[in-house]
């Protein structure tokens, strides 16, 4: 740790070398967060050069007040901007494409129906529109999806959640192994009986009031506590 904390220090004085050395040591931990994102349409090296962007700009904002592992720091700047890199600039792409096309069917759709007094058939909106009706039915049925796994279901400031990010990804060990060891260095800044209470009720499942048993303290003071704990854990998440 004082180590990276000393590469850190010299590369925020405009220390190159020191810069190249973090990029260096962190290897691994771009390539343990970029293999959560397999499958989703891009290449790993790509991927790879997406998250040392997140990693670069880990070591350029991270504040040497913060008392949190830079690894614990890192791994959510890196994971962030290849979200915003398959956001912006991977499926979000194809999906103006198809959505321009289901866009112009609705229109044409609703011209259709005007005139014909009924719905037109799908074979009716691709004659019309000059395209295939196969085609025409790729296009609307990949945009609604589209649209439907980026679309906000929570907004918090500038944090936006998605529907994407709340599918469950599959079991990685290397995701494992990054959650245990940022769960681990967040846990080792609570006190014996903070630990002790996050251990009971998350790990051990209890309720507030036998939690409360165990420690002698009130159910009230455990949920105060609790409230308290997982605040701070959160911004340090």
């Amino acid at each position: 740790m004082d180590h990276t904390i000393s590469l850190i220090r010299k590369s925020h004085h405009g220390d190159k070398e020191a810069r190249e050395q973090l990029v260096k040591e962190n290897v691994g931990l771009v390539w343990c967060v970029v293999k959560r994102f397999y499958g989703r349409g891009a290449e790993p090296e790509d991927l790879f050069q997406i998250g040392s962007i997140g990693l670069l700009k880990a070591i350029d904002k991270f504040d040497l007040s913060y008392d949190v592992q830079f690894s614990t720091y890192a791994v959510p700047m890196i994971s962030g901007e290849i979200r915003r890199f398959l956001r912006d600039d991977g499926m979000i792409k194809v999906s103006r494409s198809l959505k321009k096309l289901s866009y112009k069917c609705g229109k044409k759709k609703e011209e259709l129906t005007e005139r014909m007094g009924r719905e037109p058939t799908m074979e009716e909106l691709a004659t019309s529109l000059g395209t295939e009706k196969e085609e025409l039915v790729q296009a609307m049925e990949a945009a609604t999806e589209v649209e439907s796994i980026y679309r906000p279901i929570h907004q918090e400031g500038d944090s936006q959640l998605s529907i994407l990010d709340r599918l469950e990804e599959k079991s990685r060990p290397e995701e494992h192994l990054l959650n245990r060891m940022m769960l681990s260095q967040i846990l080792d800044g609570l006190d014996k009986e903070e630990r002790q209470l996050i251990y009971l009720r998350y790990f051990q499942e209890k309720t507030q009031a036998a939690v409360g048993e165990i420690l002698g303290i009130s159910q009230v003071q455990v949920s105060r506590m609790e409230k308290k704990i997982l605040e701070r854990m959160r911004k340090q998440m």
